[in-house]
């Protein structure tokens, strides 16, 4: 389960992190609203805590704007407020659960299995585009109902183009994605191009109708009109 931490305070940021990466979470974090809207559009998330009071743009903006983008991922939000009316408000914008500081570690992370459980029972794991489809639960593709074999930096690829459909990712953001910290900026945009034309072929996209090149961009997968 990959969760993204979103809180301007450091050291209760460390501490949440460091707490989920004890109960074998994988995280992330941000600590603005703008890097925090950054990293939910260009990965997939099973869960975000917001805090509310952020700099660059505040908690609210950033659940509206993830919301009005239909990123359904479970929210939830965290404040210094113990104010009925910012609570009612961030239920209002589509929060999933809302917690007031100061809290108990052991109290998130109940709220964070609860979360995860709804989210499970709600959300797909699937991925599709045409008759193109990616289970991120099983990590199986399949094309026509038949079986795609990819290598991991193949599906990783297709994973973040189908999660992302509809928007162009750049090619340091998916170089950042797939690599990680291990990308080296010097051969990144050879290393995508190969892999993607090696997604095309297994694919068979040889005309890239499927994956589509942006230029000066990346690329992109579209829903069928």
């Amino acid at each position: 389960m990959r969760i993204l931490i979103v809180d301007d305070e450091p050291e209760l940021l460390e501490q949440i992190r460091q707490a989920l990466n004890r109960q074998q979470y994988t995280t992330d974090t941000a600590m603005d609203g703008e890097e925090a809207l950054d990293r939910a559009f260009s990965d997939p998330y099973d869960l975000i805590i917001l805090d509310v009071m952020l700099p660059k743009k505040d908690g609210f903006g950033v659940l509206l704007e993830l919301r009005n983008e239909k990123i359904t991922t479970p929210i939830l939000m965290l404040t210094a407020r113990g104010e009925i009316e910012d609570r009612i408000k961030g239920l209002d914008l589509g929060a999933d659960d809302y917690l007031a500081k100061p809290f108990s570690m052991a109290e998130l992370l109940a709220r964070i299995r609860a979360l995860l459980r709804r989210g499970n029972e709600l959300v797909t794991s699937v991925l599709e585009t045409g008759n193109l489809r990616l289970n991120t639960a099983t990590r199986e593709v399949t094309l026509n109902d038949r079986p795609l074999k990819l290598t991991p930096k193949e599906f990783s690829v297709l994973e973040f183009l189908l999660y992302n459909r509809n928007r162009a990712v750049s090619r340091f953001s998916m170089a950042e994605h797939v690599w990680g910290d291990a990308f080296d900026p010097f051969t990144m945009s050879n290393n995508i191009d190969v892999h993607i034309k090696n997604l095309r072929r297994k694919i068979g996209d040889t005309g890239g109708e499927v994956i589509r090149t942006v230029r000066g961009v990346g690329y992109i997968i579209r829903d069928d009109d």
